[in-house]
């Protein structure tokens, strides 16, 4: 079903993923259901460091985003592949050091970090730390004086780069809340700002455009103006930057209105990266730096899809058929954010023709609950298992427990065998943390 074999229609004209027939795994682990595939995971994060290993001579690191998805299973696959990650929060830097990750492959982002997660990045020896602020900047600065340290950083430039993306996965604009602006100068005075810091070693520079981006040409202009930030900084104050880390942002297929890229199309987005980078350096006469990249969706995003079960069906003659199934928002919040697009594919009957146009609605108490509108589907039937394609970054990611509704869990396909990796939860789970004070009882 798609190029990359994560996906097929079975004899039975069933959805297989990862060798699995999905009205199986509906059947042993319940709906909704969060399904990811490992060999879809590998391939991708293989395929970005084969890109640096041979375009750029190993001079760097794969850093998966792990803001798209993230707990215990996934670091544990990206340790094993050998690909660093980033985390923005204390609770994804303990996830990824809970499973033995190595710290020094660890970069910490974050526009506000509180001063637990500086403290907690630096008891626990995390590699760089991304400062996205001049207090951000002065706290680390004495913490690392109280622990008598010296931490490495990066300093988050905004190069001033508009993809042509969503407004609100836009990071380069120049009213972001992200990074230090070149062109207002800010990015310099930052600069000179922490090389006067005796506890902080300043590395290099960060920059990260935007996310769901298919132009090539608005990473490798990205790369350009850093590189000649670079070059300007040394001029002004001596000071080369030995790391330059590039961000992510590369786009996936949602929709037929996407392109449908293969592994080697993401190949070539790092390689016209190298490529610009090695010709930039040789131009300003500047070392080449060593390169870090961050893609997160598109190594996650087309790995995993949503399974559920069609429940209500209500047609309003001559307006709209809805489709509810058992999850909405609170597995899946990005058409009530966004608008997001999905494929939607009725799971046991992939061979039927498409008769109709439905929308997709959640279980929750919003009219604004909606998973698609006006997707293709054949008739759907109550108890039906339903797929939503390409769910596999920012679904669990940012899933809560609106109307006290369960976070879907997560199984792992390789091979035709599925293993749970996030457990399903529990009414215990919901009230865990719930206290009535004494006066109420």
């Amino acid at each position: 079903m798609n190029q990359r074999n994560t996906l097929k229609v079975n004899a039975e004209g069933h959805l297989e993923i990862g060798g699995c027939d999905t009205l199986k795994l509906a059947e042993q682990f319940g709906t909704p259901l969060y399904v990811f595939d490992e060999d879809y995971i590998r391939l991708m994060m293989r395929t970005y460091r084969r890109a640096i290993d041979e375009n750029y001579g190993g001079n760097g690191i794969v850093l998966y985003a792990s803001k798209a998805f993230s707990c215990k299973a996934v670091y544990t696959i990206a340790a094993r592949e050998g690909v660093g990650v980033d985390v923005v929060s204390g609770g994804e830097l303990y996830t990824a050091l809970s499973t033995g990750f190595p710290a020094q492959n660890i970069f910490m982002h974050g526009n506000n970090k509180t001063m637990e997660e500086l403290e907690y990045a630096l008891s626990s020896s995390v590699g760089t730390i991304v400062v996205d602020s001049f207090l951000e900047a002065d706290r680390l600065d004495e913490l690392c004086r109280q622990k008598g340290m010296r931490q490495n950083v990066l300093i988050r430039i905004n190069p001033g780069v508009e993809a042509h993306t969503h407004a609100y996965v836009q990071t380069a604009t120049p009213d972001s809340k992200f990074g230090f602006s070149i062109a207002n100068g800010t990015a310099e005075e930052i600069t000179k700002y922490i090389l006067s810091k005796p506890n902080l070693l300043l590395k290099g520079f960060h920059c990260h455009i935007g996310s769901q981006i298919f132009e090539k040409q608005s990473f490798v202009l990205a790369a350009g103006k850093m590189m000649a930030f670079i070059a300007d900084m040394k001029s002004k104050t001596g000071f080369e930057a030995s790391v330059l880390n590039i961000g992510g942002g590369f786009g996936i297929y949602y929709t037929d209105e996407d392109p449908k890229l293969t592994s080697e199309d993401y190949y070539s987005y790092l390689k016209a990266l190298c490529d610009e980078i090695k010709a930039k350096a040789g131009a300003l006469g500047l070392n080449l730096p060593y390169l870090a990249i961050e893609p997160g969706r598109s190594i996650v995003g087309e790995a995993g899809i949503t399974l559920y079960t069609a429940g209500a069906i209500k047609v309003i003659p001559g307006i709209k058929t809805y489709v509810a199934v058992d999850g909405g928002m609170f597995d899946n919040p990005r058409y009530a954010l966004y608008q997001s697009k999905y494929t939607v594919v009725a799971a046991g009957d992939m061979n039927a023709d498409c008769t109709q146009k439905v929308t997709i609605a959640g279980k929750c108490c919003e009219s604004g609950d909606i998973i698609a509108v006006d997707v293709p589907m054949p008739e759907v039937r109550s108890g039906d298992i339903i797929a939503v394609l390409s769910t596999g970054a920012y679904n669990y990611s940012m899933a809560s427990n609106y109307n006290r509704n369960f976070i879907p869990p997560a199984v792992l396909v390789h091979d035709g065998e599925a293993q749970v990796i996030i457990k399903k939860q529990t009414f215990e789970d919901i009230v865990r943390n719930d206290v009535v004070p004494d006066r109420l009882k």
